[in-house]
């Protein structure tokens, strides 16, 4: 007896052709420097993600939740810190839902996921549902970290970018605008780096971006990009694939 197998699923035409990333977007910058959200910064951002997007780029979306609570820093004010972190993952829910509300008044169709349950404001985080959606022309945001304590969204930025097969992770910065040789806050003699390796950045204790995220990349190929989001068409020229900050590789 012969078994047809079911014929494989096809994406949607010209779907496999398409530049598809994973946008992390620094929680600090949503609040302009403030506690809370400033919706002209956050229109702004919304602005760019559209102008890209027009571009026939597949976006996701992690945002941070600096402008709310940072959970390593309430730990320093004496709360336990998986609490803190819960805190921090409902923050960067807000974040999600005033991005998606800009973004649709670009004419833009989004979906926000959660790694928390929380129905009426956003879908479970699924991914192979947030494959779909990009591959139907939707932003996909992810909300609430990884769900767990003691996980940075620059991590989970790096998790998720894998798990839906993205070709690039690009980790905006909020005031500076790619990896340095040290601090360029506080070292004078820092100087920007255009290229270096995954290895290269761990080695040399380049704490940019949180080392985990570095490694997961490191480990599988993944090529991140570092730039700073600061400036009207940052995002969007990064987004697009052209040459700004700096980019991290395997080597």
């Amino acid at each position: 007896m012969t078994t047809t197998m079911p014929a494989p699923h096809t994406a949607p035409e010209a779907a496999g052709d398409r530049r598809r990333v994973l946008l992390k977007l620094s929680g600090e910058a949503f609040g302009g420097g403030h506690v809370g959200v400033d919706p002209d910064v956050v229109k702004g951002i919304a602005h760019q993600i559209a102008d890209a997007h027009r571009s026939d780029v597949e976006i996701a979306v992690v945002i941070g939740g600096g402008n709310f609570f940072r959970g390593a820093e309430l730990q320093q004010r004496g709360m336990e810190r998986s609490r803190a972190d819960y805190m921090g993952m409902l923050g960067t829910v807000m974040n999600c839902l005033a991005l998606q509300d800009f973004l649709e008044k670009e004419g833009v169709d989004t979906r926000v996921q959660t790694a928390i349950t929380m129905g009426q404001v956003a879908e479970p985080y699924i991914p192979r549902r947030a494959m779909r959606h990009l591959e139907k022309g939707r932003v996909v945001i992810f909300g609430a970290g990884a769900g767990m304590p003691y996980f940075s969204t620059d991590t989970v930025s790096a998790q998720r970018a894998l798990e839906i097969k993205c070709d690039q992770v690009l980790m905006s910065k909020h005031g500076v605008d790619g990896v340095y040789t040290a601090d360029p806050r506080t070292d004078a003699g820092a100087t920007k780096l255009d290229e270096l390796t995954f290895s290269d950045a761990l080695t040399g204790n380049l704490r940019v971006v949180d080392a985990a995220a570095f490694s997961l990349c490191m480990d599988n190929d993944l090529p991140m990009l570092v730039f700073g989001m600061d400036g009207a068409d940052s995002i969007t020229r990064a987004i697009k694939g052209e040459r700004i900050g700096t980019l991290v590789t395997s080597g």
